[in-house]
């Protein structure tokens, strides 16, 4: 019956041969029918006078039973939108990324899905996709994997090369309320709190959290995204609440969100309101609303804090908000002692480079060693002798290199400038000198 189907088909086109609908129903036969090649050719055909969305499918289609999945997410990619609604379309991409590999792309595809239809299920998908992600991402009572997440930095502020305004703040608001827990519980003061740090990227925010951690000898938690984030809806909040209880659990502990911004962007941006649950579990969990929060100190870091949520910053929250600059003279000269200590080097003028390094970031100037040991590795391959560094070659690396914060400087101004309504940015306007 199916061949039958298939040669009427066929004879039709024989009178048609530019009917596009028609050669589509034949090479869907064919796809249907298990006859791969045949029918990846009248797609091809198709594809020659028209722009067909359905046959790029189908060619993809034919591409995944074929096992060749990085041809088929070529194919898909040239479907896919941010804006894509076509379940089944998202659905053959998930499984393609999966089947190649790409299981944290896959999921992030697979929640798409969801999002568009919250009760879709497929047995491939959920099989491949949330077992593991069940058992990766979610938390769990064992003590093996909490300890995967707590650390115990073995650095301090000793350690932090200049920022002594910054660790300052620090220390009033987080270090002494643990040394005079008393003193601050008489003035009502809760021993604990959260701190936003902001600034370019690459000038060690995150640095300067787990020596915060090491100062006062606590346990530290670093929270990434996929940390959070579950494919299921109401397992994100469930697993940030999970990581807040650990560490109220080891109190004291620092629990540091970096690129805090990706969880805690502005809900009216938000068009779905899953971001906004999440958002509002964490302003729970901030608040203490059903838990006690003594001693979780919790400190958030982003590169763009205009994009955080305005709530995030009311009292008993993220109530300081700390700019972290680009390294000053002092600091950049840490960094390159540090960064080029138990490298081959000769009298190495750290002075003179961080003079040169003026508008560089800690990872900048990482950038700068790297380029002047490249250089002389080649150097050491061609006479087979390893020399080593001088100033010469870093100087000569700096003009190689091209500062990464000055792009982030130019839309901080604007923000300095034309949104700055409470004051909270005038920092990086006395740090651009526009401001007395």
């Amino acid at each position: 019956m199916e061949d039958e189907s298939i040669n009427s088909l066929r004879e039709a086109l024989n009178f048609s041969p530019d009917n596009i609908p028609l050669r589509l129903h034949l090479a869907d036969a064919f796809l249907k029918s298990g006859r791969l090649d045949e029918a990846s050719t009248e797609f091809k055909e198709v594809l020659k006078t028209s722009n067909s969305r359905t046959a790029k499918k189908g060619l993809a289609t034919v591409a995944f039973q074929l096992g060749d999945f990085s041809l088929c997410n070529v194919i898909l990619e040239e479907l896919l939108t941010p804006n894509t609604t076509d379940i089944s379309i998202l659905v053959l991409h998930a499984k393609a990324l999966a089947k190649e590999g790409n299981l944290g792309e896959a999921v992030d595809v697979y929640k798409r899905v969801k999002v568009l239809d919250e009760n879709y299920s497929d047995d491939d998908l959920d099989a491949s996709l949330t077992v593991r992600n069940a058992e990766e991402i979610a938390f769990s009572e064992d003590e093996e994997l909490d300890s995967s997440f707590l650390e115990r930095p073995d650095i301090n502020f000793a350690d932090v090369g200049g920022m002594h305004d910054l660790k300052k703040q620090i220390d009033l608001k987080i270090i002494q309320p643990l040394n005079n827990p008393e003193i601050y519980k008489a003035y009502g003061k809760k021993i604990g709190g959260g701190i936003l740090l902001y600034g370019p990227p690459g000038c060690g925010k995150t640095y300067l959290a787990k020596a915060t951690a090491g100062q006062i000898k606590a346990k530290f938690i670093n929270v990434s995204l996929n940390d959070v984030l579950d494919m299921y809806i109401g397992n994100s909040e469930k697993n940030l609440h999970e990581l807040f209880e650990l560490a109220r659990a080891n109190t004291p502990c620092v629990l540091f969100f970096d690129e805090i911004d990706a969880l805690g962007a502005s809900r009216s941006d938000m068009k779905q309101s899953s971001g906004r649950h999440l958002i509002n579990q964490f302003l729970q969990e901030l608040d203490g609303v059903e838990s006690n929060n003594d001693g979780v100190l919790v400190l958030g870091a982003t590169n763009t804090p205009w994009h955080l949520d305005t709530a995030f910053r009311r009292p008993g929250r993220f109530d300081r908000i700390l700019f972290v600059p680009p390294p000053d003279v002092e600091s950049r000269e840490d960094i390159y002692r540090i960064a080029l200590k138990g490298k081959p080097q000769d009298a190495i003028n750290v002075s003179k480079l961080a003079k040169v390094s003026k508008d560089f970031s800690g990872a900048d100037i990482m950038a700068v060693i790297d380029i002047a040991i490249e250089g002389k590795l080649e150097e050491a391959i061609s006479e087979g002798v390893p020399k080593p560094l001088i100033t010469k070659d870093l100087l000569e690396a700096t003009k190689k290199h091209k500062s990464s914060i000055k792009e982030w400087f130019s839309t901080a101004k604007n923000f300095a400038l034309y949104a700055n309504e409470s004051g909270q940015y005038d920092e990086i306007l006395s740090y651009l000198k526009l401001m007395k």
